[in-house]
């Protein structure tokens, strides 16, 4: 019986030692992202330790009675599960260790693999036992019997042991405090047990391993259990203070929805309102249903999904939300506070009764609005305006008003306590990219100061994108008569936008008109007057004008073919003309100057191509007058010489008198033919 007696010592120690961690609570660690894999992992070690005690001491005890038949089964069977949970213990050793190490560790994963694979070699060993003793078997007296399996496994669990410790102490000369003292402890316990592992291969029939079981836990409860007990208490009363300050905290699994709930007010729990369940964005929808003020349902049931959730926390630490709940029959305002736990697995859900702040804060801004001649402001602006501000200059608190109907009364939209704030935040999602620099600089709040020092008020038109619209928007800023506000007023300006384009647009159609000639479509007159003041002016201030040439052109025999033909045939003749030049001179303003007369200003590519492209209008003339179809144009041509050349209308006239002796020229064909 002392072999039993030994373990049930142990088993007894181990409950009293170990009897908190084997416990499941619901601690407030987890608002401080405490690791509950690794308290998961070390309470489902001490769990495997407990079954390992009562099957060592079952055995002890049908071991004494092992020359009756009738036991020897039940002899058999927890010999396999004192084997079993020998090595199962081994198993949520390493599981523990990986956890407290942190799983993510190469070595860590290593050790834990290992183990697997022995785990489980271990359980196919003890299936092939029954028919092939490898492990242990029983003679004839049903004598237990230690084969060499039993050693190998004994062994290679010292080894595993004796390994885990090296690497923990190596961590521990890397700690310092606390932790080093904890890392020390833990590689202790795995010496200790690898210790009387070793003694329980040289002799079967003592209980060491579940002595050093013992031992190696008893060294962890002191101190790393109740270290850790400590710093659990201090963060407990630190949550309960916290949590006294607020209605409810609820802590929700983002992927699951299960939720719990770690502390509630008797006024908030007299809602009855589920302390726990396994869907929390569904239920408290449902919740909001029963118990939201019925004006703000629909704006508080559309917080509680999950994706809303994690858009509402992207790139800040929490997100605040307020709707008015139903208390007793009486609407009272709650804030909701959201934040992420447990490396962004958990919700934590904070909820407070504001209503007395809400009260005491609506009574402040009531002796602000009697501060402001609030008739004058509804009379002067409201129905110009779509939205006003009123802002306190140093502290940043405002009140939002719109307007609500044509005569100018207005309603409060928004309250708040940072508007400079707010502002830089919404400016980065509804300005348009190419004005928020702007806008953020008119909205600044020591420039607005500067500004109010100078003059009265100051305005900056930009646009907005809603929807995927752009629409445009004026903010005019005035200095309020306290000197300590100034209203910001918020202008739709579409119209005004859109009147100013269409005015603009048809003064460019005015002057495009303005500026070309009616019957042939090219420029007029008119056209290359401003042409010609605009290069004479770059060749008066000595600029380097870019090259150029002028080429001037008159149509032949037009006055002949109004005579003969009339003067649509003229027209014709006329819009051929100009057509002819416009085709061959492709890349260079076309001007008609006069009836029958055109200048083509030379530029760019037709200047550089300048005489192949005379050439061409040449040959083509050419060839009309020689079938007699087509126009005729005499061409002459004079280019600018820099330097020399200080009047356009000197190269006007040089290619002028080129054209007269090209068209002699051309006469003189006539009366040869």
């Amino acid at each position: 019986m002392s072999y039993s007696s030994t373990g049930l010592l142990a088993l007894i120690l181990h409950l009293l030692i170990n009897r908190l961690p084997l416990k499941f609570q619901k601690n407030t660690d987890v608002l401080f992202n405490r690791n509950q894999d690794e308290v998961s992992r070390y309470r489902s070690f001490l769990w495997v330790v407990t079954l390992y005690y009562i099957s060592d001491i079952l055995w002890g005890i049908l071991y004494e009675h092992h020359d009756v038949d009738a036991l020897f089964p039940f002899l058999y069977s927890v010999t396999v599960f004192y084997f079993i949970f020998m090595f199962m213990s081994l198993l949520m050793w390493l599981r523990y260790i990986a956890a407290y190490l942190d799983k993510r560790h190469r070595k860590s994963r290593i050790l834990l693999c290992t183990v697997w694979v022995m785990f489980i070699a271990g359980l196919i060993y003890l299936m092939v036992n029954r028919f092939h003793p490898v492990i242990f078997s029983f003679n004839e007296h049903h004598e237990y019997v230690a084969e060499s399996g039993r050693h190998i496994a004994y062994m290679l669990q010292g080894v595993i042991y004796f390994v885990t410790s090296l690497y923990l102490l190596i961590n521990a000369s890397k700690a310092t405090g606390k932790e080093k003292t904890r890392y020390v402890a833990v590689a202790l316990s795995c010496l200790i047990i690898e210790v009387f592992q070793i003694l329980q291969i040289v002799d079967a029939f003592m209980p060491y391993y579940a002595i050093g079981l013992l031992i190696g836990t008893a060294v962890i409860h002191s101190f790393v259990q109740e270290g850790e007990k400590q710093e659990i208490a201090t963060y407990d009363n630190i949550a309960r203070s916290l949590a006294a300050d607020y209605e409810a905290i609820y802590y929700i699994d983002i992927k699951t929805g299960e939720f719990r709930e770690y502390s509630a007010s008797k006024e908030y729990a007299s809602l009855n309102v589920p302390s726990e369940g396994k869907d929390f964005y569904k239920e408290t929808r449902a919740n909001v249903v029963r118990y939201a003020h019925p004006d703000d349902v629909e704006f508080a049931k559309s917080l509680y999904y999950k994706k809303t959730m994690l858009k509402n926390l992207q790139g800040k630490k929490s997100f605040s939300y307020k709707y008015r709940i139903m208390v007793g029959g009486t609407a009272r305002f709650f804030r909701f506070t959201v934040m992420m736990a447990d490396k962004g697995k958990h919700f934590l859900l904070f909820v407070k009764d504001i209503d007395e702040e809400i009260t005491a804060e609506s009574v402040r801004l009531e002796n602000q609005k009697n501060s402001v001649t609030f008739t004058q402001i509804a009379e002067s602006l409201a129905y110009n305006y779509d939205e006003l501000y009123y802002v306190d200059m140093k502290g940043g608190d405002y009140i939002s008003y719109e307007s609500n109907d044509r005569q100018g009364k207005l309603r409060i939209r928004q309250i708040g306590d940072d508007f400079f704030g707010e502002a830089v935040n919404n400016i980065e999602k509804i300005v348009h990219k190419n004005d928020r620099d702007a806008v953020a600089d008119f909205i600044n709040k020591d420039n607005l100061i500067s500004a109010f020092e100078r003059k009265k008020g100051t305005s900056i038109d930009y646009r907005l994108i809603q929807d995927g619209q752009t629409g445009y928007y004026r903010l005019l800023a005035r200095k309020a008569s306290d000197n300590a506000h100034f209203i910001l007023c918020v202008e739709n300006i579409n119209d005004e936008i859109a009147k100013e384009k269409n005015a603009l647009r048809v003064l460019n159609n005015e002057k495009k008109l303005a500026r070309r000639d009616e019957l042939t479509g090219v420029k007029n007159k008119t056209a290359y007057k401003e042409l010609e003041r605009s290069v004479q002016a770059n060749i008066d201030n000595g600029m380097d004008y870019l090259p150029f040439a002028l080429l001037v052109a008159d149509a032949n025999n037009l006055k002949k073919i109004n005579d003969t033909e009339g003067h649509v045939a003229g027209d014709e003749y006329i819009k051929a003309s100009a057509n002819l030049l416009k085709d061959i001179f492709s890349n260079s303003p076309v001007f008609r100057v006069g009836g029958d007369e055109f200048v083509v200003f030379l530029r760019a590519d037709d200047y550089i191509e300048r005489k192949v492209l005379v050439d061409k209008l040449h040959n083509v003339v050419l060839e009309n007058q020689k079938n007699g179809s087509g126009p005729v144009l005499a061409a002459g041509v004079s280019e600018y010489i820099p330097g020399e050349d200080s009047l356009v209308t000197d190269i006007f006239d040089r290619a002028d008198r080129n054209m007269y002796e090209n068209k002699q020229k051309l006469k003189e064909r006539v009366s040869i033919r």
